[in-house]
């Protein structure tokens, strides 16, 4: 399975039109090679490079950008600054969608992990990224990441 991105390469730069320096919407995305038996699909956007201090503040180990579970198998592609079908959860902004890069610090990673699961989740959109995991526990076939940088 694959994870693709028109608007940069694993582990390159992600443009500032997709952060929080530029329009603040999402990058075009693109699911290959899905396997066979897969119900739905979940992406999950999320940093690991979080100063200590953001960590401190909100308990966190990591910043979720972007929550999606129960995606349609026929979506393949996601165009910029969409949604794509499904339910959006909750960042850690506690919005219900995509946060866009904004690191205070230094350069960061942003995870942008595709998982393909062998059933629909059918949660509420209030659904945390701990809870969501939990419940895909069993139930995925594979999965995909990109990584993208950025630096303000």
């Amino acid at each position: 399975m694959e994870l693709l991105s028109s608007a940069f390469k694993n582990k390159e730069n992600i443009p500032s039109k997709y952060t929080c320096d530029g329009k603040n919407i999402s990058p075009p995305l693109e699911f290959k090679n899905i396997p066979p038996k897969t119900k739905s699909l979940v992406l999950i956007m999320e940093d690991p490079d979080i100063p200590d201090f953001v960590k401190e503040k909100f308990k966190i180990e990591m910043w979720d950008h972007w929550i999606v579970w129960d995606i349609p198998i026929y979506i393949k592609i996601i165009e910029e600054g969409e949604n794509p079908s499904g339910i959006v959860g909750k960042n850690t902004r506690g919005k219900n969608e995509y946060g866009s890069p904004c690191p205070p610090d230094r350069e960061h990673r942003y995870f942008f992990k595709l998982f393909a699961l062998d059933c629909v989740l059918n949660l509420p959109n209030t659904t945390t990224k701990k809870d969501l995991q939990r419940a895909m526990q069993g139930h995925i076939l594979d999965e995909a990441q990109l990584v993208g940088m950025y630096k303000r």
